[in-house]
């Protein structure tokens, strides 16, 4: 995999549970549960997925402090890092932060009182939790509103200054910050503005970006602009769809950034009649069957010789479509044939194969260190 030239903003590092955010920690790709969080198993097995998916974080929405009480029986089933979100209501926080969350997605100038502020802040301090302030364009305040008569970037810059304000007469900078709009300008806008005004590490996303296929590419535009300009250090896509499929989406914008991955990039032709072999089920049946796979490497699946040789020499595992037999690339080697209509078997085979000896070979090191 070609190494990213990418040059990131320098922010702190904060944590959330076990991930470092911000930094030189790698970029995480985290994902919101969307089942009734009292609906404790139902949340956890969907968390689980998450988990299988590669997410780094999940966020849990706590709005009641019914839900705060199934928090703590879901944190006690689950490894990964978890974010309570939470509006308005301080007691809710203080009740998940005792219950076990690793970062309180609270907005300070949303919960009262200064004494409220200083209490959930004190909390967060003393159990080593975060606070993510969560700024966004459909929920600006009243008065920001009317100034600016519509959401810009300079007003959700002003509305997240306001709550860093708080937590910075407080002497809290354990935080990041996110400042989302549905709108792919607006949130680029909003990002490379706040970017410039504080050090605290930005979590990126498009809210409410929409269903499955326009969500995607509505994130992909915008997060991968942020990112090409080094700012991002935590995403999330947010999209009508499974949780377990943001993570996928996460981890495939970051991948085809070359900045971080989680698994397989395929590098297949869109199909035309050269092909020798129907490529579009080949590769649906190959990404179903592997989509447990973490080791990175990149596998070339080519349907005709005009283009599949140059692409199998950069490949981990390259395939060059021919009829009836295709050839194989290994690490840039032509390696062997294999028949084209066991294709499907034999890339799997092959994947395998390599993940094993990835695997073998991280075991003796991990022993000798």
């Amino acid at each position: 995999m070609h190494i990213s030239p990418i040059k990131r903003r320098v922010t702190r590092k904060i944590r959330v549970g076990s991930v470092y955010v911000g930094g030189d920690a790698p970029i995480s790709v985290q994902t919101m549960t969307n089942t009734d969080t009292c609906d404790v198993a139902a949340t956890v097995a969907q968390i689980q997925r998450c988990v299988l998916a590669g997410a780094d974080i999940v966020r849990v929405s706590v709005p009641s402090m019914e839900a705060a009480e199934a928090f703590g029986l879901i944190r006690q089933q689950v490894q990964v890092p978890l974010v309570a979100d939470i509006h308005f209501d301080h007691r809710i926080a203080l009740a998940v932060a005792e219950k076990g969350a690793d970062c309180l997605r609270i907005n300070p100038g949303n919960i009262g009182s200064d004494d409220k502020v200083r209490e959930v802040v004190a909390c967060a301090r003393d159990k080593g939790l975060s606070i993510r302030i969560g700024v966004n364009a459909g929920s600006l305040e009243k008065d920001l509103q009317k100034k600016y008569g519509e959401p810009t970037g300079e007003a959700l810059l002003e509305s997240a200054m306001r709550h860093i304000d708080i937590l910075d007469r407080l002497d809290f900078q354990e935080f990041k910050v996110s400042v989302k709009a549905s709108n792919v300008f607006l949130t680029l806008d909003a990002y490379r503005l706040l970017s410039a005004q504080i050090e605290q590490p930005l979590h990126l996303g498009v809210t409410e970006a929409g269903v499955f296929r326009s969500g995607t590419v509505k994130s992909a535009i915008a997060l991968g602009g942020l990112l090409l300009d080094g700012i991002g250090d935590t995403i999330r896509i947010s999209l009508a769809a499974e949780p377990e499929d943001e993570v996928k989406v996460g981890f495939d914008i970051l991948k085809a950034l070359g900045i971080r991955s989680n698994g397989i990039n395929f590098i297949a032709c869109p199909s035309c009649s050269r092909q020798e072999f129907d490529v579009i089920r080949v590769m649906n049946a190959l990404e179903a069957r592997l989509e447990d796979v973490r080791i990175p490497m990149d596998v070339s699946v080519i349907g005709c010789k005009v283009n599949g040789p140059g692409e199998a020499k950069e490949a981990d595992i390259g395939v060059v479509g021919a009829s009836p037999n295709s050839l194989v690339y290994r690490n840039g080697e032509k390696s062997h044939l294999i028949a084209t209509d066991k294709l499907v078997d034999e890339i799997e085979a092959m994947v395998r194969a390599k993940v094993a000896a990835e695997e073998e070979k991280q075991a003796k090191i991990i022993v000798k260190g």
